[in-house]
Formats: structure tokens, C-alpha cells, sequence
């Protein structure tokens, strides 16, 4: 079945307002058998495209995903990447900033963890939460200790999204392509999910009090996210918006969107040269005799 994924892409330039993406789509697949071939067959391109990549080690791939609580980033992760070997990808979620990371500009705790080439790296959240939750809460940003006349300055997030606009560009045009990937969640759907994490036992320890606290920011949330997709959406790091109330769509779409990118690489296994070639084959004439 083919997904078009272009259509889940804003164009860059275009402000964005997520009143206008739906957060709900027909599903993908005609039964519960078809999801599992889809996404059998889309685990196994992504891991055969990851070995392609591991060893032409041309490119870096930074994979990130944004999305209100409870919009299914783990599930995405471990479903669509677990047919990548752990030597190929290595993922990292981006929680409370440590007393440390306090003490540095608000890009460098991730850029410590960027990929290198041949690898994909995943950021579960990212420094996108500088110009989101340190918006809605402004509490945590007098807690980054900047200058009283910068943290004042009626251009800071302007600023911030210019530093994101230029680590991206940067990181492009360096062989690092950046797949930014947000799930578009329901307000209605989250409420739903939260309740199936306390009445599953073995989901309850996802859910936390200051999960629910988050709700009453909804509209915010929704305001600034889609300030910093309209920011931030560019032709070398493109932002998807994928509709995330049906998690098995969701994980069709991230995971094509994914093979996408890779296929527009256009990576082969590495061709040894002639010298390479006759080595080869020297060593094959003695592991034979």
C-alpha cells in the first residue's frame, strides 16, 4: 500500500496551524494481518537500508520526535526501529535538564549526542522543548541562569529558533539529515490513553501526576508548537505532521517517512577496488587451500 508522505509535510514557509491537520486519518490497512505485513515489511526495509548506511558511513541520520504526552514516541521507536542492530542507531530521551546542562547554552546537551555518519540517532523529545514546555512553564527558564537582559529580551524565542534553523542547516550541510517527525495527538485520544494507563497494571508507572497537570496548557501547547514547526520547517530539516489517534497508522507513516529519506540518499554497498578486489582474493585462495 503505498503512503504518500509528502502529505503529511507543511511547506516551508507556510505558517503553521495544527487546527488544520487532522489528528485522525483512514486507516492504512484493511485488517489486523495487513497492519503486521506492512509493518513487518517496513521493519525489514529499515533494518536492510540501515546496513547500507552502516557500511558507506557517508551520512549521519538524526531521527526526532515530538508530540504531546502519551502520543506514542516510545511505541513508534521500538516498534518501526527494531529491526536496526544496535551497533546502527542508538537512542536518547531528553528529560529535566541536569544541573550540569543548566550551566551550558540550551543546544549543547543534544548536540553531545548527535550521530555519527553510518549511525541513526534518535531524540525521544529534543531541544525543541527550549521554545515549548520553557515557553508554557517561564519558571524553568529563570532556572537556566541566563542574563537578566537576554531572558527579558522580547526577541528570545525569535533567537532560539534562528539557532535551531542554523544547527540544522549546519548539520545538513555537513552529511547529517534530520528527520523531524511530530505526532499530532488528540486531547480527546490522550485523555483515553492516560485512563488505559491506570487501569492496565503494567502501564500504571507511565503515568504521573504532573502528566495530567499538563492539560490545562493544551491550547498553549498547540500555539507554540505550531510556532515552532512554522519556525523551524525547512527544505534541509522538513517537519512532519503525522496524525497519531490511530497508533498503527502512525507507525506506518513515521516508518515509510523514514525509508524515504534513506532511499533519497541513494547508498550502495561500498565497490572494493582493484588492489582491494586482488587482496580478496588472495586471502580466499588461502582459506581454501
Amino acid at each position: 500500500m503505498h503512503i504518500d508522505t509528502q502529505s503529511f509535510s507543511p511547506r516551508p514557509g507556510k505558517r503553521v496551524d495544527l487546527r488544520d491537520w487532522p489528528t485522525f486519518v483512514p486507516p492504512l490497512f484493511r485488517s489486523d494481518t495487513q497492519y503486521q505485513e506492512i509493518l513487518a515489511a517496513h521493519v525489514k526495509g529499515l533494518g536492510d537500508r540501515q546496513l547500507v548506511h552502516y557500511a558507506c558511513a557517508r551520512y549521519a541520520v538524526l531521527l526526532i520526535l515530538q508530540g504531546m504526552d502519551a502520543a506514542g514516541k516510545d511505541g513508534t521507536i521500538r516498534h518501526i526501529l527494531s529491526g536496526v542492530g544496535p551497533e546502527g542507531c542508538e537512542v536518547f530521551s531528553f528529560k529535566q535538564p541536569s544541573a550540569e546542562e543548566l550551566r551550558h547554552d540550551f543546544l549543547w546537551r543534544t548536540t553531545r549526542r548527535l550521530p555519527e555518519r553510518g549511525r541513526i540517532g534518535v531524540f525521544n523529545r529534543s531541544y525543541y522543548e527550549e521554545v515549548l514546555i520553557v515557553r508554557v512553564h517561564p519558571a524553568i527558564l529563570r532556572g537556566e541562569n541566563l542574563p537578566t537582559q537576554l531572558r527579558e529580551d522580547r526577541n528570545l524565542w525569535k533567537d532560539r529558533f534562528r539557532s535551531i534553523v542554523d544547527l540544522e542547516r549546519h548539520l545538513y550541510v555537513n552529511g547529517t539529515r534530520i528527520i523531524k517527525i511530530f505526532l499530532h495527538l488528540s486531547k480527546r485520544e490522550q485523555r483515553k490513553r492516560f485512563l488505559a494507563r491506570i487501569d492496565t497494571p503494567h502501564k500504571n508507572w507511565k503515568l504521573q501526576a504532573a502528566d495530567v497537570h499538563e492539560r490545562k496548557y493544551w491550547k498553549q501547547y498547540q500555539q507554540f508548537y505550531g510556532e515552532a514547526l512554522s519556525a523551524t520547517n525547512t527544505r534541509e530539516a522538513p517537519w512532519h505532521v503525522v496524525p497519531a489517534d490511530d497508533e498503527r497508522n502512525a507507525r506506518l507513516i513515521a516508518s515509510r517517512i523514514v525509508m524515504d529519506t534513506f532511499d533519497g540518499l541513494k547508498m550502495r554497498y561500498p565497490q572494493p577496488s582493484a588492489a582491494a578486489s586482488r587482496k580478496l582474493q588472495a586471502i580466499r585462495r588461502k582459506l581454501a587451500g
